[in-house]
């Protein structure tokens, strides 16, 4: 009579053992990468509130008042990550207005989580706590990334209309670190910005990465990360030289933004033949709170709403109409 197979060696070879998720994942991602160049990725909006006034941002309370607030409907919201999930969406940003503010925001995590999603937030983590950082680990999010506008806490604070937050951004990370998780700074270039003094600022908060988000004075989409303002208005030269300053930055601190972006928007700018179309409406979707998909926040019209989302919508087209950073980066 055979020894029964040990256990580690039974669960793989069936389907419901702890080594066969990684496994067929694993496969499945292999699948992705042949049939369409890899895993795609959704933001998800999950409301249009916002508890900042952020000067370059029409999310802010001045300009976005609380009776004109929605919120993604909490079936609706696990419906759709469903449907991202079966049409090859693996990573997840959960966003806002600001996310934390969302009634059902952790479960919505833990929803996507469950899937196979990895699942990050952006927050100005004007609310956030150890407790609730405690209750984000556990549903699965795997990383935030924290909204920093300026050089020092006062500047910051001044913008975002939120006395103290940096000593929580501070808290949070210290928080994170404990958890095993890791939060980058998500920097607008904007004229509040010391780029020489930022990386030791931004060190002092307890980060280790950043990402810097192109300034935009407009978008068409229901996204609403943009304003018509001194702050985020640059000449072309202005921008030329400030995207050669983000450069140098990399000198001094880990920037998520690849060069080749940086070129690519200085191309951009100059109105010179550019060399990465965008995968906006192909591989990167934009989602937002009354579950209308969009191919990203810059477009005039959505694909469709996510009930009608299928392969049938996917859109490459060569586009290189924005300078919106999570998708031109990526692409």
């Amino acid at each position: 009579m055979h020894e029964p197979l040990p256990t580690s060696v039974r669960d793989a070879l069936t389907e419901n053992g702890p080594e066969a998720r990684p496994r067929s994942r694993a496969l499945e991602t292999l699948r992705l990468v042949l049939s369409s160049g890899g895993p795609g990725r959704a933001e998800f909006a999950l409301n249009n509130a916002c508890n900042a006034n952020c000067g370059f941002c029409s999310f802010a309370r001045d300009a976005l008042p609380k009776e004109r607030w929605e919120y993604a409907p909490r079936q609706g919201a696990f419906d759709a990550i469903d449907i991202l999930y079966r049409n090859g969406i693996r990573y997840l940003i959960v966003t806002g207005g600001e996310p934390t503010l969302h009634p059902d925001v952790t479960d919505i995590i833990a929803h996507a989580s469950g899937k196979g999603m990895k699942v990050m937030m952006v927050s100005n983590a004007g609310l956030l706590k150890p407790r609730r950082l405690q209750e984000f680990a556990e549903a699965g999010l795997s990383s935030f990334v924290i909204s920093i506008d300026a050089a020092s806490a006062e500047l910051h604070e001044e913008n975002r209309g939120l006395p103290g937050v940096c000593e929580k951004i501070r808290e949070a990370n210290n928080e994170l670190t404990e958890l095993g998780m890791i939060a980058t700074a998500s920097v607008t270039l904007s004229r509040l910005l010391d780029l020489d003094a930022l990386p030791d600022f931004l060190k002092s908060l307890g980060f280790q990465s950043v990402t810097f988000s192109y300034p935009l004075t407009n978008l068409h989409s229901s996204f609403l990360g943009y304003r018509e303002t001194s702050l985020v208005d640059f000449t072309r030269e202005e921008l030329v030289a400030l995207y050669d300053k983000v450069k140098t930055v990399k000198s001094h601190m880990h920037v998520v933004n690849p060069t080749r972006s940086l070129e690519e928007m200085q191309r951009f700018v100059r109105g010179e033949r550019q060399h990465f179309p965008c995968l906006g409406g192909y591989r990167y979707f934009y989602l937002d709170w009354r579950l209308n998909i969009w191919r990203c926040h810059y477009w005039e019209e959505p694909l469709c709403t996510i009930y009608d989302f299928d392969d049938s919508k996917l859109v490459r087209d060569g586009c290189t109409r924005c300078t919106i950073d999570c998708y031109r980066d990526a692409s």
